[in-house]
């Protein structure tokens, strides 16, 4: 399993703590099926996307800390010492990215758990987007397991514009796991389209948790 830091660990642990309590109290955030997520090893988690508080929600109630992919330009500035304490992953979204996809590659490898979107960038209306197929190299060159992970009530709270969320509740739901003999014997289609059927399903399941209409 990948090694933090101990004080990179303690901060983690902190903000997760911090952050999951206001979350509890403000989104009554509701979870289910955290038990899927592997304790030890590489793993790939793959969320919907709805919000820029799906990153916070995940975090926060996973049991085990998660590695985030983070803008290049956020290691900077005031954000700086905040995403380098969480262990973020510098992208390059400006150039090519390989710097970044191979550090996530390796941090996979050394068993760490990844946080992904495959959508590729925040819903508009709330709906599951198409997937795109670049996080399936990562998962077979990782020989990591596939963690699907429906997220409701982000969108209501903090759409696209919105700069600070209304308390809407938010369920996060975690599908069974995809283990990477499950996968091998899939061609990239096929490992696409049954992420995108266990993705819908885990949104279904989180808008039924959170109490929304599945209209």
């Amino acid at each position: 399993m990948y090694k933090r830091s101990l004080p990179k660990l303690l901060y983690y642990r902190a903000a997760q703590w911090a952050l999951g309590g206001f979350s509890r109290l403000y989104f009554r955030v509701k979870v289910r099926g955290v038990e899927h997520v592997p304790a030890t090893g590489p793993v790939v988690l793959l969320a919907n996307h709805q919000s820029h508080l799906d990153p916070v929600i995940v975090g926060s109630f996973l049991p085990r800390p998660i590695g985030y992919l983070a803008r290049d330009t956020l290691f900077t500035g005031v954000l700086g010492p905040l995403i380098r304490a969480i262990d973020a992953i510098p992208i390059d979204r400006d150039g090519s990215g390989l710097a970044g996809l191979r550090a996530t590659l390796k941090r996979l490898k050394q068993g760490d758990a990844i946080l992904l979107f495959p959508e590729g960038t925040r819903s508009e209306d709330g709906q599951l987007q198409p997937l795109k197929p670049g996080f399936i190299a990562l998962v077979r060159r990782g020989h990591a397991t596939v963690v699907p992970i429906g997220i409701a009530g982000s969108y209501e709270a903090m759409p696209r514009g919105k700069s600070l969320p209304s308390p809407k509740p938010i369920g996060l739901v975690c599908g069974k796991a995809l283990t990477p003999a499950e996968l091998e014997n899939l061609d990239d289609d096929a490992l696409l389209d049954l992420v995108s059927e266990r993705l819908a399903t885990c949104l279904a399941d989180a808008r039924r948790v959170a109490g929304y209409s599945l209209a």
